[in-house]
């Protein structure tokens, strides 16, 4: 995937999703610095509970005000870890919405040059590394931080000396984790697009599970998939391991300052220079500093790991897509009624291709659709039949020429108008996961029971949705696997005729019907041709000679337009194309 546009840091990214939550986000860091705050009074008032103690005064207060201490820590910090840990899941609920809404705005070559499986990947597993980021490493390290930084102040008000020591193993501990933290990036970075390409592949076997199986491909897929988990596995096993550096690389720098800071501490006792009490406050501040420190390597680790994420994230964010129409003038209805009047189709010398590095698909198409009646579109396969209709749809954009509906060019359209106007059945007929009546209803939510009622008997549906127990509420499966490929070519349709558009574009929808649900669909486009234009591909001979017009198309060229009696005598691909139908129907016989 191209990684164009993605160079704005990952830093500004960050602070883009969480600045909705910012005075959260401060709160949150607040409490969490006035537990700090508690925890670091312990020390001074355990140093003056050991002097009371040595010169046998009262201590009773100073108990008390340690356990007040200890008390409020652990309760403002309940507070404040809920309030970050609430943001953080707020920011990957921003995340997620945001992307599935670019993601559904996406330009078809877009999403044709994408693996499906990765950009689920992107939306669930990449976004859900933003939650430790977000609480984990931003504000985690201003808080650790400014803990970090007061710890230090207060250790050299105790004993200066000591402290030196104590920075000497600090700076060790930063130069080894500097080291150290690309390594984890990389190695991130490397984990989340493993997991993407295991999704990718995931998708694409239980996209074709009935073929996997019946080409005995279980072994070859199952082997596929255990490489990339492998080498998702891989990927993550190496960031630990950096991680685990890093970790106990400050750990052991630690330890390190506080073994030399007893012996060292003890012989500035016996020489007097600093009391016992000190060495204990100053013991117990070098026990709180390492909390701050380790925060702070773990803070590097994760953003490490949610940079690799925002960099996969921001990806899919810069890919290109369409652009939502522009809200409607004052005084303009925000949706104008809809206009029921058949429109006319223009193609001006369209020039196009799906890729750069591809051949043209279409040299120069042209041809005029009146509005109303029904045009077939027939050739041999390749001939750029479907890919008419994919640039009616405004899927893709043509290279040169101007494509015209209704007289205006499909660029000056509002794109969801120019939608709302067309009825688009697909050549694979697909449907969506849920129930009949979720299938019927997803390009015209508010038609009507009785509109659908009329849909039903006009496809032969109606038969079908009286056999179910459950009738319209039966689920249909994924992808529709539960139905036939007829039952699914109809429902298609039927969801098509409910939008009543201005344009019906029908992708061979006869190709899995049965002569008698062929012949009812045949009325169906004829009365449907008569209120609206229909453009069909079509290779059934019976569907074709019912045209009004017919448009043969040759290696993505227009090379002749007539009706068929006139195709049949002047075109030779066309009479040959005609004469295999009638052989085909002759041997079916």
């Amino acid at each position: 995937m191209s990684t164009a546009g993605v160079d704005v840091p990952v830093w500004r990214v960050l602070t883009g999703y969480v600045r909705p939550f910012r005075w959260v986000l401060v709160a949150g860091a607040v409490l969490s610095l006035a537990t700090g705050a508690a925890g670091l009074a312990l020390p001074l008032v355990v140093r003056e509970l050991i002097t009371g103690l040595q010169s046998h005064q009262g201590v009773a207060g100073l108990l008390v005000l340690m356990s007040v201490l200890v008390l409020a820590n652990a309760a403002i910090g309940a507070v404040g870890s809920f309030l970050l840990d609430r943001t953080a899941e707020s920011v990957v609920l921003l995340a997620r919405r945001d992307l599935v809404s670019r993601l559904l705005w996406l330009r078809i070559p877009a999403v044709d040059a994408a693996e499906p499986g990765d950009l689920m990947s992107r939306v669930t597993a990449d976004t859900t590394l933003l939650r430790q980021v977000t609480t984990g490493s931003l504000v985690s390290a201003v808080t650790s931080t400014l803990m970090l930084v007061a710890t230090v102040i207060l250790m050299a008000l105790l004993d200066p000396v000591l402290l030196t020591v104590t920075l000497g193993a600090l700076v060790v501990a930063q130069v080894v984790v500097r080291l150290v933290i690309p390594r984890i990036h990389r190695a991130a970075k490397q984990a989340q697009e493993a997991v993407g390409v295991m999704g990718a592949a995931l998708e694409r076997v239980l996209g074709a599970l009935r073929t996997v199986k019946a080409s005995g491909a279980e072994n070859r897929e199952r082997d596929r998939l255990h490489q990339a988990a492998f080498q998702a596995w891989r990927g993550g096993v190496r960031a630990a391991k950096w991680e685990a550096v890093a970790g106990n690389i400050g750990g052991l720098a630690m330890q390190l300052a506080f073994i030399t800071v007893i012996g060292l501490g003890g012989a500035r006792v016996v020489s007097g220079a600093i009391d016992v009490g000190t060495l204990v406050a100053f013991l117990l501040y070098l026990l709180y500093l390492m909390p701050p420190l380790r925060d702070l390597i773990n803070a590097a680790t994760q953003y490490q790991r949610g940079a690799a994420a925002v960099v996969r994230i921001r990806e899919v964010e810069t890919m290109p897509a369409e652009t939502p129409d522009e809200p409607a003038p004052p005084g303009e209805p925000a949706v104008p009624e809809p206009d029921r009047r058949p429109v006319s189709v223009a193609f001006e010398q369209v020039r196009f291709r799906y890729r750069a590095e591809l051949p043209d698909v279409h040299h120069g198409v042209s041809f005029t659709v009146p509005a109303g009646g029904m045009t077939a579109f027939v050739g041999p396969s390749g001939a750029g039949k479907t890919t008419v209709f994919s640039l009616i749809e405004r899927f893709y954009e043509p290279d040169t020429g101007r494509i015209l509906v209704d007289g205006t060019d499909i660029r000056d359209w509002p794109l969801s108008r120019l939608r709302a106007a067309i009825g688009y059945v697909e050549q694979d007929a697909p449907v969506l996961s849920g129930t009949l009546r979720d299938n019927l209803l997803f390009g015209a939510p508010q038609a009507s029971a009785e509109q659908v009622a009329e849909v039903l008997v006009t496809t032969r549906l109606d038969s079908l949705i009286g056999r179910l127990p459950e009738g319209l509420d039966t689920t249909v499966g994924l992808r529709g696997i539960k139905l036939s490929g007829g039952e699914r070519q109809r429902i298609a349709i039927a969801r098509a005729l409910l939008r009543h558009p201005r344009l019906l574009l029908l992708d061979e929808v006869t190709s899995q019907l049965d002569a008698v649900n062929e012949a009812a669909l045949r009325a169906t486009i004829a009365d449907a041709a008569a209120t609206t234009t229909v453009l069909v591909v079509a290779h059934r001979l019976s569907t074709v000679t019912m045209a009004d017009r017919i448009v043969v198309m040759d290696t993505g060229q227009v090379r002749a337009i007539g009706t068929h009696a006139d195709l049949v005598a002047g075109d030779p691909l066309y009479a040959e194309l005609a004469a295999t139908q009638l052989l085909a129907t002759a041997d079916a016989d």
